[in-house]
């Protein structure tokens, strides 16, 4: 079940949270960083924020927000982490499928991510099969934990013509 997320969901969520970006294999935010500015930068920040639920436990959580201003604020942008013990079970590609129902709802016309880790095969993979096109390379653009540096691919799909 999904719902906009709330500071104690997010407390609950934190050591997810935590763990992928002390990983250093997908995200590119500080892997110090703590709580409070995790729960800004993910809760607060994007204009809405999800948690999937499923027996009162947080599974995962994605953001959505404008990816651009102005004149580029038809196309968004969302970030999604999916709990350890929850991985391989289908929530990711209910969270992007639930997304790009909300993107329409919020009146986007676009979805774009701007860096994902070209090593990240079960994500590239994901978006792929949902219809998103990588429509750009951005070369040792992400220092990856174990791997060094590794290439990003900027995804986009269009949700409304």
């Amino acid at each position: 079940m999904f719902r906009e997320i709330t500071q104690s969901d997010f407390e609950l969520f934190w050591p997810t949270f935590s763990s992928v970006i002390q990983a250093q294999e997908t995200y590119t935010f500080d892997p110090n960083m703590t709580l409070e500015q995790a729960y800004h930068l993910w809760c607060e920040t994007p204009l809405k924020t999800y948690v999937f639920v499923e027996n009162n436990l947080v599974l995962g959580s994605y953001f959505i927000k404008p990816n651009g201003m102005g004149p580029s604020q038809h196309i968004c942008n969302c970030g999604y982490m999916v709990a350890d013990k929850a991985r391989g079970k289908g929530i990711a590609r209910k969270m992007c499928e639930h997304s790009q129902q909300q993107a329409l709802l919020l009146g986007f016309e676009a979805m774009q991510f701007n860096s994902v880790v070209s090593t990240n095969d079960v994500a590239v993979q994901l978006w792929q099969k949902l219809g998103f096109n990588i429509i750009g390379t951005i070369p040792r653009a992400y220092k990856h934990g174990k791997l060094g540096y590794v290439d990003s691919y900027v995804m986009h799909k269009q949700l409304r013509t």
